[in-house]
């Protein structure tokens, strides 16, 4: 009886700390999809753009006790495979080391996968180990896929529209574009009378003295003035404002779905695993969001103060409806989505690069399926 009570305690301290390896390779791969365009399009710098998102992300981690319990419920595993096997330590220790490992390896060569999708995967593939064909498939696709499914779609239509929307009020309101180009130490307003930045910068009235470098080195920034304040200035607050949401709205989504995980563990005060998570996840996107920032920033679409604010809110408007109704939607599929519709809107997406991600959407489930199945297999007879 000693030994059995103490293989127990090995293996939930196991299930610990593979849940906070878990939450790592969340933090890593998913932290920085929140604050992508404002690195994007030059509204702050990288070390600022992580920072804020690791802040506003733990906010959300920290909310998500109060307010993400259908989420928490969800994700345990319940009515996919029997109860019997949902409270197995060996089962769960199976799905959070697999959907861990799968993140962390799509983390460390760029792609921004779902960890949704991982988790879903890793689920499938050990239930059918317990259960084979006994596991209930309706409940899967109805509470699992279906949203997944339908949530960049909806992403792909809210950033186009809102941008577009967004875009008419700012050319009504009569505020217009202006380009600033330094000069030495000094700065200088060049007026924009011309959609295309690069045709405006040749129509300008240019001092004879003043070189044009590359036309990344220059900025864009809005004219004139609103509520007492500079367009430029209400945008960029807008935008900072805009990319807290989504941090915080993914924070609230994907907390629940990991602290799932230590259900099982009823010796532990549940909230002591929502601390733990929320921890880890942050130091994994501070350590390890490098590659994937490059990704959404710069390889999607290129985009500018608007375009990004406009991403941003359909992302943030999407989460966070998902999360208080309980559907599992991927932040990621989300954000791609919606930064995808503002280059279609704009036509600078880059149809490769979101062609590469979508494949590793599809490759993400079977892959941690696979996985799972086989790590579970090996510890149910480890543990014979």
């Amino acid at each position: 009886m000693l030994r059995w009570r103490q293989l127990l305690l090995m293996t939930l301290v196991l299930l610990f700390l593979a849940t906070c390896f878990l939450a790592y390779s969340n933090g890593a791969n998913d932290n920085f999809k929140g604050i992508a365009s404002l690195f994007g399009s030059r509204t702050c710098n990288y070390r600022t753009a992580i920072s804020w998102a690791m802040i506003t992300t733990f906010a959300g981690s920290i909310m998500s006790i109060f307010l993400a319990q259908t989420l928490l419920k969800k994700f345990s595993g319940k009515g996919i495979v029997p109860d019997h096997f949902v409270g197995s330590e060996y089962f769960l220790l199976a799905v959070a080391i697999c959907a861990g490992l799968t993140v962390i390896i799509a983390t460390l060569t760029g792609f921004p996968i779902s960890t949704t999708h991982a988790l879903i995967g890793a689920i499938i593939g050990c239930g059918f180990v317990a259960v084979g064909p006994a596991m209930n498939f309706s409940s899967l696709g109805k509470g699992f896929v279906l949203p997944l499914l339908l949530s960049p779609v909806l992403a792909i239509a809210a950033g186009g529209l809102l941008y577009v929307i967004f875009h008419g009020a700012r050319v009504a309101l009569g505020l217009k574009k202006e380009w600033c180009v330094c000069i030495g130490e000094e700065e200088r307003v060049i007026a924009m009378p011309q959609p295309n930045p690069l045709l405006a910068l040749r129509a300008a009235p240019l001092p004879l003295n003043l070189t044009i470098d590359e036309l990344e080195n220059c900025r864009e920034r809005y004219g004139g003035n609103f509520l007492g304040f500079t367009s430029q200035q209400v945008v960029d607050a807008a935008h900072f404002f805009s990319a807290e949401t989504v941090s915080f709205a993914r924070g609230l989504n994907d907390t629940p779905k990991i602290v799932a995980l230590l259900l099982v563990w009823k010796a532990l005060d549940i909230r002591w695993g929502f601390a733990a998570v929320a921890v880890t996840m942050a130091i994994g996107g501070l350590l390890n969001a490098r590659k994937i920032a490059d990704t959404m920033s710069k390889k999607i679409t290129s985009m500018n103060h608007g375009q990004g604010f406009s991403a941003n809110l359909s992302t943030a408007l999407l989460v966070i409806a998902a999360s208080l109704y309980g559907l599992p939607v991927s932040t990621t599929h989300v954000s791609v989505g919606s930064l995808f519709g503002i280059g279609v809107v704009t036509r600078r997406a880059n149809p490769r690069v979101v062609s590469a991600i979508v494949l590793s959407w599809i490759v993400t489930l079977p892959c941690a399926a696979l996985l799972a199945s086989c790590v579970y297999w090996l510890l149910l007879h480890i543990a014979r």
